[in-house]
């Protein structure tokens, strides 16, 4: 179990401006999930320097979108990150990925079958949760064809480091629209947002 004092001398700084950054940091995020496919860019909110792995963009997203409402979880350990989202957000940390309403996976390879996680209710499908995925790259990798909502007739994303099952097992879940899973595939500074709306397939 993690030593709950927390050493402020080596705790991640979150943003400079709380307020203003976090709007920044959350626009992005709103206009990459209402417009999938796209990349969005996280701009410089954040230290260069930080103890923990997780890359600027899913920090951020993090750091943005986390209250001490939302249950996180992390599929890979991160005392740093972990320590710093309970000091700036707030945010509990889970040990199982159905109780996340957010939750980060560092390492693609190691995602859980998306059946792990909560898909929402038909009368709560807000309750969903949404996933921070970070890839090796965002172009590169595999074309998937976009449709739906949001997309100009269509759209093609090509992230790379994603496990062979994730595209499998989100078609199997859209028969129970409204209920699924969001996603963010985030990378450096950079991020694409890929909500339960969107088609995908793979070419």
């Amino acid at each position: 179990m993690e030593n709950s004092q927390i050493a402020l001398s080596t705790l991640t700084p979150g943003f400079a401006d709380p307020v203003h950054d976090t709007q920044a940091v959350f626009r992005t995020l709103l206009d990459a999930l209402s417009r999938p496919g796209t990349v969005g860019v996280v701009e410089n909110v954040l230290p260069a320097v930080r103890a923990t792995r997780a890359d600027l963009a899913a920090f951020a997203a993090l750091l943005a979108l986390c209250d001490y409402a939302t249950p996180v979880w992390l599929a890979q350990t991160d005392t740093a990150l972990g320590s710093a989202l309970r000091f700036h957000t707030g945010a509990p940390l889970v040990n199982d990925p159905a109780e996340a309403a957010f939750a980060y996976i560092h390492d693609a390879a190691t995602l859980p079958p998306l059946e792990t996680f909560a898909l929402g209710a038909a009368e709560s499908p807000e309750q969903a949760v949404t996933l921070l995925i970070r890839v090796d790259a965002l172009t590169g990798g595999a074309p998937i064809l976009l449709s739906g909502p949001g997309i100009q007739h269509t759209g093609t994303i090509a992230p790379v480091g994603l496990p062979e099952h994730f595209w499998r097992e989100r078609a199997a879940l859209a028969p129970l629209f409204p209920c699924g899973v969001d996603c963010y595939f985030v990378c450096g500074d950079t991020l694409i947002g890929l909500p339960r709306t969107t088609q995908a397939k793979v070419n």
